[in-house]
């Protein structure tokens, strides 16, 4: 097979699928059945970003708000306010595909192509500045998405649900397993 004159000598291997290559002798991991980004010298990234598409699932988006949303001080937890509906969440966090994971409690996302928007419930503790406390989980949230996934937040709606007293008892189950 004749190797086309853009093609340095030695990238075409011969039994490769047409119009892929291969480096270091071996075939191309495309050729394989295996999706896979190839750098091709004297490209750009933006040749690259045109070769596909990267959808981001919700899932991934509420995980990820939900754990920075937990980085900040003064939330106490996320999800409903009520004490009995997170013993209840967490007991169906347990039952296999009973509930979301943890890290994506109290979060819902929609997300588009380029843009998502965020909603979160959260329990504060007692003491704390409510406003500053939403501010920085706001900051914290759209940085760390934004930062991760390349969308642009373009909203994050925070509903404080309920406050965390100091004499109450968190009201997580203890795990029968040990």
């Amino acid at each position: 097979m004749r190797r086309p004159p853009s093609d340095p000598p030695g990238y075409h291997v011969p039994g490769a699928a047409e119009g892929f290559r291969a480096y270091g002798g071996r075939e191309s991991a495309r050729s394989k059945g295996h999706a896979m980004t190839e750098f091709v010298p004297g490209s750009s990234a933006k040749d690259a970003a045109d070769r596909g598409r990267t959808s981001i699932a919700d899932g991934v988006v509420e995980k990820i708000a939900g754990l920075a949303a937990r980085e900040v001080v003064g939330v106490h937890a996320m999800g409903s306010g009520s004490g009995l509906s997170r013993t209840f969440g967490a007991v169906r966090e347990r039952v296999p595909g009973g509930a979301k994971s943890s890290a994506s409690r109290g979060v819902k996302a929609e997300v588009g192509e380029l843009q998502t928007a965020l909603d979160l419930e959260i329990v504060v503790d007692y003491g704390v500045a409510i406003r500053e406390v939403a501010r920085a989980v706001r900051e914290n949230v759209i940085s760390a998405v934004e930062r991760m996934t390349g969308l642009e937040v373009v909203e994050v709606n925070i509903a404080v649900t309920d406050v965390k007293l100091p004499d109450e008892e968190d009201e997580e189950p203890e795990s029968r397993l040990q």
